[in-house]
């Protein structure tokens, strides 16, 4: 596909990238941003979701390698999880041409709307500074139930996902903040890989903008992550609560408008 873009719309789309990849390495969520820009300049629907992928998985590798060099991330304990997240993302990336979508799409606004109300009225669920990060490998059944719903779901529609892997992890494996985060931004690259090779199969990648978009995503989530690690929970909850409305109020106004 041939596509001239302007030096303006280059710059917007490299603002966009470092500012979703940011929101991205600490909740989840900047492809909110990163796609309607795409689709803004003229990028198809399909190929703008596959560009938009490859794009994340610069910004997502990046977030997880700083915190993995945080060491807030064990690998040897997650390995189910990984396994799990990878067939699922492929399993929900299948059923995007099999399922009608329109009764995920009036139900996504109300689950994620759910989590902010959560978050914001649990003391609970974005951890707590005593909390310990386990020492031993965590239950393989609760890594494989999440591993291929999340993984599925992302693969399927992916909408806040980074809020559900957060929340969830910190309730089924009682993580830190920090570490639950980690395993959301870890555990999203390995569906994200997984949707792109599906995507790039299909030929709905364009790479130059995806590679483009991917290096300001890298910026953004570099920049994330090391100011979630900086700051812990007095900066991540609200900005979690307000990415997750904003998502929220997104998808209900696509959905019911």
């Amino acid at each position: 596909m041939e596509l001239l873009l302007d030096p303006n719309q280059l710059a917007l789309l490299a603002l966009v990238g470092i500012i979703a990849g940011f929101i991205d390495a600490i909740v989840g969520g900047g492809g909110l941003l990163s796609i309607p820009a795409l689709l803004a300049i003229g990028i198809p629907p399909h190929l703008a979701l596959g560009t938009n992928k490859l794009a994340a998985c610069f910004g997502s590798i990046t977030s997880s390698y700083t915190y993995y060099k945080q060491q807030l991330f064990t690998p040897k304990f997650w390995q189910t999880c990984a396994t799990a997240t990878f067939i699922g993302a492929i399993l929900g990336s299948g059923l995007v041409f099999l399922i009608n979508a329109d009764w995920l799409e009036k139900l996504l606004p109300l689950l994620i709307i759910s989590i902010a109300i959560y978050t914001l009225f649990s003391p609970k669920a974005m951890g707590n500074k005593a909390t310990k990060a386990p020492c031993n490998k965590p239950s393989n059944t609760k890594q494989t139930l999440q591993g291929l719903a999340l993984g599925g779901y992302d693969g399927f529609a992916g909408p806040g996902i980074g809020a559900f892997w957060t929340v969830s992890s910190i309730s089924l494996y009682k993580l830190p903040l920090l570490q639950s985060c980690a395993l959301a931004r870890i555990m999203t690259s390995v569906s994200n890989i997984t949707a792109l090779v599906i995507f790039a199969s299909l030929g709905q990648v364009n790479w130059i903008l995806g590679l483009w978009m991917g290096v300001c995503m890298m910026a953004g989530s570099f920049i994330g992550a090391r100011s979630a690690i900086r700051f812990g929970i007095p900066f991540i909850k609200p900005l979690f609560i307000i990415s997750v409305v904003s998502i929220a109020t997104h998808l209900a106004w696509t959905a019911w408008a």
